[in-house]
């Protein structure tokens, strides 16, 4: 039987999860914000009541704008520049997710951004991976965290970024990504650090197609060798929707879909940056129904007020998807995480499936 918006949360917060488009500095506790502040000394926030500051950040995102939806970054990178502070808020992040059902997560970050205090890119990573680790034995093994490592598109680190990743794969880092404003800032700029990453074998994705149309979306897979692409719901400009429900997709779109190149799909925020209009006409349901290969993601849960169980509800409310369509973008998630295949077979056979069997008897 289907999902219904009648469902209770409980039987959404069940079924097992897997995100691979979560930023760290995009999803702190408002309350550990505040705290680290405190600790620290930064006097920028806007307030210091938890609650109210959360509320500040969703209020400042829903702008339609990319360039002011980053700028809530500065606040949470501002309290993040001590091992001891980039530990915490890394193994709250791992436990956050699995409360909330997640049973795989890739969470990125830019170990660029929090050098304001003196540490090296090797103690920022290792403090994120020790906090990532600890977040996976609070919640007693219930959830594998990897980390991406980000490089910024309008500095010049990311060849520097990527080294960083092939030197801390086999410590927790899973591969790498590029972000930051998309206009004027195109992926091939850092071509460096994508050709150095494929001379070694490391996995790599690639913010495009959010703020910039189907072109940024063809220079990160032809000219780059994107595995994946954050956001990608431009790829829509490249298909021809017909007026009896057909559509005809254009040589990138079938490039992208027939090569199962996975789009890393975060609803709440493609609204907030007016990637999108609204749920239900958010284009998922349409690339998921013409066979993409679809995966849907938080991006940034306190900037966003969002969690995957608010992106679950909001596609059921939207879309009337049940949990047959939620299994499918799950196992979807964990086919192109960057992880050995057994580690995959093991979390869709052992893990995935049986959860969403047990879910499905239930409803």
């Amino acid at each position: 039987m289907p999902y219904t918006p009648r469902m209770h949360l409980s039987d959404i917060l069940r079924a097992p999860k897997a995100v691979l488009h979560d930023h760290l500095d995009g999803g702190l506790r408002p309350g550990t914000i505040i705290e680290l502040a405190r600790d620290c000394g930064y006097q920028g926030l806007p307030t210091e009541d938890p609650a109210a500051l959360a509320v500040w950040f969703r209020d400042a995102a829903d702008s339609g704008s990319l360039e002011r939806y980053l700028e809530t970054f500065a606040h949470t990178c501002a309290v993040m520049q001590t091992r001891e502070a980039l530990e915490r808020v890394a193994a709250e992040c791992a436990e956050d997710l699995a409360a909330d059902g997640v049973v795989y997560a890739e969470v990125r970050y830019a170990p660029e951004q929090h050098q304001e205090r003196g540490l090296g890119l090797d103690e920022v990573v290792d403090a994120v991976n020790a906090g990532l680790r600890e977040g996976e034995r609070r919640s007693g093994g219930r959830i594998t965290a990897r980390a991406l490592l980000t490089g910024m598109r309008h500095t010049d680190r990311s060849l520097e970024i990527a080294e960083l990743t092939v030197a801390h794969r086999e410590r927790g880092v899973a591969g790498f990504d590029i972000a930051g404003g998309e206009v004027g800032n195109p992926p091939a700029r850092h071509l460096a650090a994508f050709q150095h990453l494929r001379r070694h074998n490391c996995h790599f994705t690639i913010h495009a197609g959010e703020a910039v149309g189907a072109e940024s979306i063809h220079e990160a897979v032809q000219v780059c060798g994107a595995e994946r692409i954050g956001h990608g719901v431009r790829i829509t400009d490249d298909i021809r929707v017909h007026d009896d429900g057909t559509a005809t997709l254009g040589h990138l779109a079938s490039y992208v879909r027939d090569n199962r190149i996975a789009l890393e799909v975060c609803p709440t925020s493609n609204l907030q940056t007016g990637a999108a209009k609204s749920y239900d006409t958010h284009p998922i349901d349409l690339l998921r129904r013409l066979g993409f290969r679809v995966t849907l993601n938080t991006d940034n849960r306190l900037v966003s007020g969002t969690t995957m169980s608010e992106e679950f509800r909001h596609m059921v409310d939207a879309f009337g998807y049940g949990p047959e369509v939620f299994e499918e973008f799950t196992v979807a998630a964990v086919e192109s995480a960057f992880l050995p295949l057994p580690e995959r077979q093991r979390l869709i056979d052992e893990v995935i499936r049986p959860g969403y069997a047990a879910l499905g008897a239930r409803a």
